[in-house]
């Protein structure tokens, strides 16, 4: 018996330092915390919320005071905590706001104002555009080489946010801007000093710029305001000049730019801007190309399985769909309709389905993108929207017809929505960013497109929200954020419920797309 718990004994004390030589390396789950909504008292619009940088971008009207905002809700990542800033106390949002949101690990996020703020500053016979330096708090305006710099006459000044208050009160009057001019702004209690600065143009007239796009060009001047001031412009090697009517011409005191329209792709122009008699030196453009997409008049599909494909067997994709998705729990619901807007062909049919039993499964939007889906995120999907693309259309025009069903599924951001008619959505974007912008659909992660990022050129899109039982044209115009930027991806997506990235929609609508083209003239 002695023997026996003699053996015992040692078996426990080699089993116990064997448990005490044993590491612990499961990993900790990696699973990101982030912002799921997020709301402030003032903003004008929804937050964005960019869970690939962790940014939470809230937008204010710039008559909100973005040093003392208050946060009237938020949430995060079930399980998560926040660290940092305390946000039951009102902010100060004139730098970002940095916080942590810790799960497992770790995760720095960034709350930023966005709060755009109309500033102006203009005097009589101005040449050119008024330079506002914000963070310098300094205004520096041209006048022509004759004006008297002693007597300089005040029309317009706002430098502060609406309300703000300006001392001395010069607008309407004449000043001595012999040397620069101070001025005081004041807004909710706290002053700035800006400083103006009042300086005679070289030249009388200067053709400042000229962007070409391919049917239609963008030239700006500036000369002394209230004069005849314009554009004109000729094929390289003529000796007539075109002048740019007055509805395509756009003035702005000493600074104007002209839209001219109806020129020929891929080819060389001459312009400059002129003032009376005066003219600026001439500047060479050249046009671009008229590009359409492939496979836009979306005849191409084959089926691979039970996922239908929007391009032809052994072809290049271009087009891609939810379809891989979609059926993870179903059918494809975005497929080939042989009823077209021609007659002949195919167009697309993308349809809005609950897919899965009972409550496995979720709501899919009918859906058509150019780019191609990534892949399946649990029930959720990874796409990447976009591909390469340099030239600068102006509008988008195609055929659909749709039926708009009762929205029967919400998700909790759009509850509102329930029982209301379905909206369908084909958009446009132009993006400079250099690569595809992934779309993430799982609320854990979501990461949606923003009309208003920072990486948009141009955005323009077509909905309906009532059934159109036969095909009909659309047509919509792009909006450009600048004449300059070129673009290096475009993003055209169709779907038959809006909201359906929120799996928000009602199974059953259904919206055919034929025959899309992208136009490049006004």
């Amino acid at each position: 018996m002695t023997h026996k718990i003699t053996y015992y004994i040692a078996v426990l004390l080699c089993l116990t330092l064997m448990a005490g030589c044993i590491r612990n390396d499961i990993p900790y789950p990696r699973i990101q915390a982030n912002f799921l909504t997020f709301t402030a008292a003032g903003q004008d619009q929804g937050a964005s919320i960019d869970t690939i940088n962790r940014v939470v971008t809230v937008h204010f009207p710039e008559t909100v005071d973005i040093r003392n905002v208050s946060v009237e809700e938020y949430s995060i990542t079930t399980g998560a905590t926040l660290h940092g800033a305390d946000l039951s106390m009102p902010l100060d949002m004139e730098s970002p706001v940095r916080v942590t949101l810790s799960l497992y690990q770790d995760w720095p996020w960034s709350i930023v104002a966005q709060q755009p703020v109309e500033r102006y500053f203009t005097v009589s016979g101005q040449v050119g555009q008024t330079l506002i330096d914000v963070p310098g708090q300094r205004v520096v305006v041209y006048v022509a080489k004759s004006a008297d710099l002693s007597r300089i006459y005040i029309e317009t000044a706002k430098l502060g946010p609406e309300g703000s208050v300006m001392t001395p009160a010069i607008v309407g009057t004449y000043v001595n801007a012999m040397r620069p001019v101070e001025v005081e702004v004041e807004a909710w209690g706290r002053k700035e000093l800006w400083t103006i600065y009042v300086e005679q143009s070289d030249v009388d007239v200067s053709t400042v710029s000229a962007d070409a796009w391919t049917n239609v060009a963008w030239v700006y001047g500036r000369a002394e305001a209230g004069k005849d001031n314009g554009i004109e412009y000729r094929l390289e090697g003529d000796t007539e000049w075109t002048r740019v009517p007055e509805a395509d011409l756009t003035v702005d005191g000493g600074s104007f730019h002209a839209r001219i329209i109806h020129l020929s792709p891929q080819t060389a122009y001459e312009t400059r801007a002129y003032s009376g008699e005066v003219y600026g030196e001439v500047l060479k453009f050249t046009t671009g190309s008229i590009v359409q997409v492939p496979n836009s008049s979306l005849d191409q599909w084959w089926l691979d399985g039970k996922v239908w494909n929007p391009w032809s067997e052994g072809g290049e994709p271009y087009w891609d769909t939810g379809n891989k998705g979609a059926t993870t729990l179903g059918t494809s619901n975005s497929f080939p309709t042989d009823d077209t807007s021609s007659g002949s062909g195919w167009a697309a049919q993308l349809e809005t389905r609950f897919v899965g039993i009972g409550a496995l499964g979720k709501l899919a939007a009918g859906n058509l993108f150019a780019g191609r889906y990534v892949k399946t995120d649990g029930t959720n999907g990874i796409l990447s929207f976009g591909r390469p693309f340099i030239e600068r259309p102006t509008k988008m025009r195609g055929y659909f017809k749709y039926t708009s069903a009762p929205i029967n599924y919400v998700s909790t951001e759009w509850t509102d929505l329930r029982n209301r008619p379905d909206t369908c959505i084909v958009w446009v974007a132009l993006i400079d960013q250099n690569e595809p912008f992934e779309i993430r659909t799982n609320p854990r992660n979501r990461q949606l497109f923003d009309p208003d990022g920072s990486y948009v050129v141009a955005y323009g899109r077509m909905q309906c929200g009532e059934t159109v039982s036969t095909y009909t044209p659309f047509e919509f115009e792009l909006e450009y954020k600048s004449t300059s930027r070129v673009p290096k991806y475009i993003l055209i997506t169709a779907s038959a419920s809006k909201y359906g990235d929120y799996f928000t929609g009602g199974a059953g609508s259904v919206l055919c797309l034929d025959d899309l083209e992208l136009i490049y003239d006004y």
